[in-house]
């Protein structure tokens, strides 16, 4: 069995606004002819149309038809190839009864028809574009057919009617396929457009989500687009235009780099003179606008830090038993040897064998407890019972001499903290402070109060304090300045007073107009059971 070719039987959507164009252009020529009898001149005679009733029926029922249709197809979209019909039937009549007022096939009024077949060809669908061309060619026959009978008109003119004829229907089939393939480009180009516009939100909700800034500059330092980040790293308000006006540091940045004086790299302070870096890239674009590429480099650090104490923890896990079993032995036979009671320089070296394995022991379980951080379990601490019992408890061990510390505890004063983690942080603050101090009474101070809306607690001594240049390091992991150090202490603390949502931080002798060093611990003073 033969196949039906595609162009034939293939539909598309309807096109109800190429439709309507078709029905304007109608009721237009409708209104011109119309307007053509009412004022009537030299053409009504070269085309035997003198003005009639006949024709002024005609034309006014054509137009009524045109621009009813018009209005139908505006207002009610339904039923898309009844309504073509109607239209193209009202064609092919309006046609063939001017062909017979005019005489016949050759007074040339059957082409007109080609262009209401040619249209009508481009919005149909299916098979209706071959009964339109079949439906003219019969009325087109039928008419002259008629004129041959009745009129006396020459037989040969049905000949001339046929070409006409077969003139309507390549007519109908080219633009038939003419057609599918504008349908098929729209429908390729609606496609493409509406992946384009997906394409293009992913792409702005990537843009949004990134925890870089990005940032699109003119040469000449104007503000094209930034994402929310950007925003938020540079200090930029929705309404910003200009650079300069807000981040100066990387507009003077973005002129040396296109004036070749920089790396495409450069560092920079944004708001509250965090430490940015930023990166240029050209965009290839016809404007040359920059594309900018912000990046927070504290939380670049904090991410590597992070990596380094996981791949440590990894370590330590792995290896901590094979240190502490040897440990464990040393330590056991340097007890035993020194019940020997050989002499004081056998003891001096079995008390120095002694104290480094403590040391190392400390060490390894410093480094565990990395990776042993459980999650907080927060607590309404009541502070004043809370440091009762902690002083009570260090005394009775000798963490520092009696009245070495002075608490000052502000009454009914409620911290939201973890109790065995506060214990932790507090222990190690205290212990250096009582370590760097003069260890006269009330050498290290440690005061409790409400400062807004946190809890502040203070641990300061009277020592030397903190060197300046080393008040970046402190919290660092490893960095320490006693011999006997792990440099792990104020890190963890640190790492604790995160996980309870509070802080840890260094004032400078200077900034508070006094001498020794002052840690301040800020946490939450709400309820948070």
């Amino acid at each position: 069995m033969p196949s039906i070719p595609l162009w034939l039987t293939g539909t598309w959507e309807a096109n109800w606004r190429s439709f309507q164009y078709f029905l304007f252009v109608r009721a237009a020529f409708g209104a011109l002819c119309l307007l053509g009898l009412v004022f009537p001149g030299a053409w009504n005679v070269q085309l035997s149309l003198p003005p009639s009733p006949e024709l002024f029926t005609l034309f006014i029922t054509y137009l009524v038809l045109s621009g009813g249709g018009l209005l139908l197809a505006r207002l009610w979209q339904k039923h898309f190839n009844s309504q073509l019909s109607l239209q193209v039937l009202a064609d092919i009549v309006l046609i063939n009864l001017l062909m017979a007022l005019a005489g016949g096939i050759e007074s040339g009024f059957g082409l007109v028809l080609l262009v209401s077949l040619a249209a009508a060809s481009l919005v149909g669908q299916g098979r209706w574009v071959l009964f339109y061309a079949a439906l003219a060619t019969f009325a087109a026959l039928l008419m002259q057919s008629e004129a041959v009978i009745t009129r006396g008109v020459d037989p040969a003119s049905i000949v001339q009617a046929g070409f006409i004829s077969a003139g309507y229907f390549a007519t109908a089939i080219l633009a038939r396929l003419l057609g599918q393939r504008i349908m098929a480009n729209e429908e390729l180009a609606r496609r493409r457009g509406v992946a384009l516009a997906d394409q293009i939100h992913i792409n702005q909700r990537v843009v949004e989500r990134m925890q870089d800034g990005v940032l699109i500059l003119g040469h000449d330092g104007r503000i094209v687009r930034h994402n929310p980040m950007a925003a938020r790293l540079l200090g930029l308000p929705d309404t910003a235009r200009q650079l300069e006006n807000y981040a100066p540091p990387l507009a003077a940045a973005l002129q040396n780099w296109l004036a070749g004086y920089s790396s495409d790299s450069v560092f920079i302070s944004g708001a509250g003179n965090a430490e940015l870096g930023a990166r240029f890239m050209p965009t290839g674009s016809s404007s040359g606008e920059v594309l900018v590429f912000i990046e927070d480099v504290e939380r670049i650090k904090e991410q590597a830090k992070q990596l380094k104490l996981a791949a440590l923890g990894r370590l330590t896990a792995s290896i901590a038993h094979e240190i502490r079993n040897p440990l464990s032995a040393i330590g056991h036979a340097a007890e035993l040897l020194y019940e020997e009671r050989r002499g004081e320089t056998f003891e001096r070296l079995l008390r120095i064998i002694g104290d480094n394995t403590l040391r190392l022991n400390r060490i390894v379980s410093d480094v565990l407890e990395l990776g042993r951080q459980k999650r907080a379990q927060v607590e309404n601490l009541a502070l004043t019972p809370f440091f009762a019992y902690f002083s009570e408890d260090a005394q009775a061990v000798g963490l520092w001499p009696a009245g070495g510390v002075v608490f000052d505890i502000a009454p009914a004063l409620l911290l939201c903290f973890d109790r065995a983690h506060l214990h932790q942080v507090m222990s190690n603050l205290i212990g250096n402070a009582v370590r760097h101090s003069t260890g006269s009474p009330g050498a290290v101070r440690v005061v409790a109060a409400v400062s807004g809306e946190r809890v502040e607690i203070s641990v300061s001594d009277d020592g030397p304090g903190v060197p300046a240049n080393l008040s970046d390091q402190i919290f660092e992991p490893f960095f320490t300045t006693h011999s006997l150090g792990t440099g792990l202490g104020l890190f963890i603390a640190r790492e604790l007073c995160v996980a309870n949502g509070a802080t840890l931080s260094l004032r400078q002798a200077s900034a508070r107009g006094a001498t020794g060093a002052q840690f301040v611990l800020s946490g939450r003073a709400e309820t948070c059971l």
